[in-house]
């Protein structure tokens, strides 16, 4: 007799764990609280869905912050390389872009949900909307079923998890899993908001708002301590700061540290040294010698910064460009290459791509992803204490954790 598998959540952790089990043979039935599935997929990468990262088994891991060993089974059972092929077999054709991101051809991340739905439909998966689960039931210390929100009971040989953690609750990530987790004896570790911006102390940060800087360097320190240093683009906001180099600094750094006040440094310039930078400025003032020093330097900023530069500089504006002594010269060098920022804190799980912390892994079999306390029970996907750095990673670990969860029912 086929075994009956309830699935909670119609994203992507779900959606792969209900696919891959009823591919094993099982019957299953998908419970999802929102209108449609795949909401969270609708909004990842800008609308566009960065489906996967096409690098090497290496590269994966060094990306994975939290608990990558936990996830070595997963990927070596279902890999980036099979998340491309089933999605591309589903009818939904991909492209790699700059760092190996992968996504459809089509820059429409609901080709990406279509493809899975088509895949559900063809393993014949039973798909409930607007059904919000209650709790998972248990007897005799095992999982026997669910209950939802009205108050109907659905029995089932084993339930599968996969609500998400807290990030853009407006698709339905509330942390329902955590409580259900919790409910059944397991250990939820600290919850907090990964890959999300940051505030900034400064106002003039605000004053830059929407302007997108390429090719820089961000250095963050707590005191003397050196805690991101990376090359990328980011992006100046009402608030502070946010675009990928920022974002992966909120992984990066660990939580407690976070939401204390710290130094934040932008090389301009990044690919010349302070000597270099120094030739260049001569060679600006020697064409613009007679000229005031504001502008002087039209040509070394987008056009939103220089009225900040020139604030910051401690060079009078007016002055003109052959009167500017060596010593101003070189303090202007070294704004442009360690432009000064405090952060202070994060914004909220309302703009976190991701949520880090989790269901406890030392609880869960890496081997399969059911639970050590509660056979019957499976965990997957961002509700596990499992996060990465942006770059379609977090996607995969939804996939490959998902697709294994399904695949261990026997």
């Amino acid at each position: 007799m086929k075994k009956n598998i309830a699935v909670i959540g119609g994203g992507a952790a779900g959606m792969m764990a209900a696919y891959a089990a009823a591919k094993s043979g099982a019957q299953v039935t998908l419970y999802e609280k929102n209108e449609k599935l795949g909401k969270k997929i609708y909004i990842t990468g800008k609308g566009r869905c960065n489906v996967t990262n096409d690098c090497s088994r290496d590269v994966f891991f060094d990306q994975v912050v939290t608990n990558p060993k936990f996830l070595y089974s997963a990927f070596e059972t279902f890999d980036n390389q099979a998340v491309m092929q089933l999605l591309e077999q589903a009818g939904c054709p991909l492209k790699t872009e700059r760092g190996n991101r992968v996504f459809p051809v089509s820059d429409h991340s609901s080709d990406v949900i279509r493809a899975l739905e088509r895949l559900l439909q063809r393993e014949g998966v039973k798909v409930h909307l607007h059904s919000s689960v209650k709790r998972v039931l248990e007897e005799d210390g095992q999982a026997v079923g669910l209950e939802l929100s009205d108050g109907k009971r659905i029995q089932a040989d084993s339930v599968i998890v996969a609500t998400g953690g807290l990030s853009y609750p407006s698709t339905g990530s509330t942390g329902d899993g955590y409580r259900f987790a919790r409910e059944l004896g397991h250990t939820v570790t600290q919850i907090t908001p990964s890959l999300v911006p940051f505030y900034v102390k400064e106002t003039c940060a605000a004053r830059m708002q929407g302007l997108a800087l390429k090719n820089v360097q961000v250095r963050i320190r707590d005191g003397k301590k050196l805690l991101y240093d990376e090359f990328g683009e980011m992006l100046f906001t009402h608030f502070g700061v946010s675009g990928p180099l920022i974002l992966s600094a909120s992984a990066a750094i660990k939580p407690g540290r976070v939401e204390k006040e710290l130094a934040m440094e932008i090389d301009l310039k990044p690919a010349l040294t302070e000597e270099q930078l120094d030739a260049r400025l001569l060679r600006e003032f020697e064409e613009a010698k007679n000229k005031q020093f504001k502008n002087a330097i039209v040509h070394l900023f987008p056009a939103k910064m220089i009225p900040v530069m020139l604030e910051a500089g401690a060079i009078d504006p007016e002055k003109k460009v052959n009167e500017i002594t060596r010593e101003e010269r070189m303090g202007f060098v070294h704004l442009i290459k360690a432009f000064p920022l405090t952060l202070c804190g994060v914004r909220d799980f309302n703009e976190a791509i991701i949520t880090r912390g989790g269901v406890s892994v030392k609880e869960v079999n890496p081997s399969t992803m059911e639970s050590k306390l509660v056979p019957g029970l499976y965990f997957c996907g961002e509700l596990l204490d499992l996060d990465a750095m942006t770059g379609g990673f977090n996607l995969q670990i939804a996939w490959s954790t998902g697709h294994l969860a399904g695949e261990s029912i026997e």
